[in-house]
């Protein structure tokens, strides 16, 4: 089944005058938010590759697996969704588990070595993934927030097509149809903010597509042609908000009037140093709270560290600053939590 809902056409979204819509020029998407100034140019990248200093001090495999242990998700808890609560996986950076209302998601899905475009190049994981794909549960939808490579993993892509097939549902933004007919996925939904759509099976799931500040880019010439953004869930229990990857920007407080309280939100924490080139496209841990409390979220996992090496803060400052930022509010790391990765954790 291949699905497209275009951009523009859907009458509910034309009605939305209280939300920001996506803005697309000459072909390319832009950030509309007050926060966002410009992505840094030619001369900014170039002082950040060689002038800037990592902080990131990756130890020893023996220290790591003390500091970020990975465990090995039980197969038989995560077999089934919950006849309650939600249970929530963390495989690694944006990748999570998340089953509820009789079904399982996986997001922003990267199981391979390397974030890049061949095996050979890109950014190398310090933390293993704690399972394979073959060792998932069945997957009834995955959610893609945009096209860097650290979210959109070819790889990835193709081994859940081959094992699931059309029994799996892709729901991705705007501009990315072709890309994953391309590669074979062809029970594919395309949308727009703040656009609606279901799984066939489980017509009492609606998976919005939501706003967030960032951009996409894979190759020279297709900068911003692909739409960024987050996902909202809402099951008839319970409802998850996935943040993707983003700077903090107004677009939360929209979401979370408009489809808060949440039950779970899955919230980046990393990349985020040196804010001067980081900051229009990546929250720091206080701004990760932030948008925890504009979304109104009763809970957050936090996700987007302890995987790459993709700034230059040390690798486990994003969980210090994340505890710091809720103890300066008086929130309990319990409402907002970092897990190990393949911890699995039933909530409510």
């Amino acid at each position: 089944m291949l699905e497209s809902i275009n951009a523009g056409m859907d009458d509910q979204n034309e009605q939305q005058d209280d939300v920001q819509k996506s803005v697309r020029k000459n072909g390319r998407f832009q950030n509309p938010w007050p926060t966002f100034n410009k992505l840094p140019g030619l001369s900014d990248t170039c002082k950040y590759m060689f002038c800037s200093k990592n902080y990131s001090g990756i130890p020893s495999k023996r220290e790591l697996d003390q500091t970020l242990p990975i465990l090995i998700p039980d197969a038989d808890e995560i077999k089934r969704p919950p006849p309650s609560g939600i249970r929530v996986t963390w495989i690694g950076h944006a990748t999570v588990l998340v089953q509820f209302d009789g079904i399982s998601i996986l997001t922003d899905p990267i199981f391979s070595k390397r974030c890049g475009p061949t095996q050979f190049m890109g950014l190398k994981r310090f933390r293993d993934p704690p399972c394979t794909i073959d060792e998932l549960p069945q997957i009834d939808a995955v959610v893609i927030s945009h096209s860097h490579y650290d979210h959109l993993d070819l790889n990835s892509v193709k081994k859940l097509n081959s094992r699931f097939g059309q029994s799996l549902r892709w729901f991705v933004p705007l501009g990315l149809l072709q890309w994953m007919q391309n590669v074979g996925c062809h029970n594919v939904v395309e949308l727009d903010w703040w656009q609606e759509s279901c799984l066939p099976e489980h017509s009492e799931m609606t998976f919005v597509f939501t706003p967030t500040q960032h951009s996409c880019q894979r190759g020279i010439t297709d900068v911003d042609t692909i739409l960024w953004g987050s996902w909202t869930v809402i099951g008839p229990r319970y409802k998850f908000f996935f943040g993707g990857d983003t700077a903090y920007c107004e677009a939360f407080k929209q979401i979370g009037k408009r489809y808060g309280p949440f039950d779970l939100a899955a919230l980046p924490i990393g990349s985020y140093a040196p804010q001067w080139f980081m900051k229009w496209t990546h929250v720091n841990p206080t701004e990760a709270v932030q948008i925890h409390q504009d979304i109104k979220a009763r809970k957050s996992i936090a996700i987007h560290w302890g995987t790459f090496t993709m700034a230059d803060e040390q690798y486990m400052e994003p969980q210090q600053l994340l505890r710091e930022a809720l103890e300066e509010i008086q929130l309990s790391n319990d409402e907002f939590f970092t897990a190990k990765h393949g911890e699995t954790r039933l909530l409510f």
